[in-house]
């Protein structure tokens, strides 16, 4: 694993950190030491739903896959006599290899990440879009758009994506400007099944 892309990212590629990921609890561990910093088992527990004891298990296999690590004793807050986690960067992205394993490991990865993606809309629509001010009510939401790209074509367009948003991440909070909050940015990048266009001498 590398952090190559804009965002500092770990870059996931191994079939096996892959299906280490592809599992609710510890894809829902790492993504609140991601968010919230420094964490016990304890506390993630009630979170991610699982006891401490199981939680503390997820975690050491996720540290196996050197996705989190033993915070710093100055991150930690409070009580340091508990072993205290955090994530070894402030997300992850995944490259498929070519082979089966790779693509097999990857496509779990990708249910999961889905599903999780799915929950997160569902509760932003049930319990925080409704709340939001106007002003915000009128910039958020979902989109749905139908573009016609090649594979090459995706690639560059996701990585200029990637790019644009990438000083945003990298700002730090305190430097944001006065009401600047938290927005979650979902991107699926879905070609259809059936909406190819045939390649000039290509057999169907």
């Amino acid at each position: 694993m590398s952090l190559t892309n804009p965002f500092g990212d770990l870059q996931v590629t191994d079939p096996q950190t892959m299906r280490a990921l592809a599992h609710p609890v510890r894809l829902a561990i790492l993504s609140y030491l991601q968010r919230n910093g420094p964490a016990t088992a304890t506390a993630l527990s009630p979170h991610v739903g699982a006891t401490p004891s199981v939680t503390s298990w997820h975690l050491r296999h996720l540290a196996g896959f050197g996705l989190v690590t033993d915070a710093d004793p100055e991150e930690v807050p409070g009580d340091r006599r508990q072993r205290w986690w955090k994530a070894k960067s402030r997300g992850f992205s995944v490259t498929m290899g070519d082979d089966p394993e790779s693509r097999l490991a990857a496509r779990a990865l990708g249910e999961q990440l889905a599903m999780a993606a799915q929950h997160q809309v569902n509760a932003w629509l049930a319990d925080v879009g409704p709340t939001l001010p106007a002003r915000w009510q009128q910039v958020a939401g979902i989109s749905n758009t139908s573009v016609p790209l090649t594979p090459d074509e995706l690639a560059e367009l996701s990585g200029r994506i990637d790019e644009l948003i990438a000083p945003y991440v990298h700002r730090a909070e305190a430097e944001a400007p006065a009401g600047a909050r938290i927005v979650r940015i979902l991107r699926h990048y879905l070609p259809g099944a059936d909406d190819f266009r045939p390649v000039p001498g290509e057999e169907s």
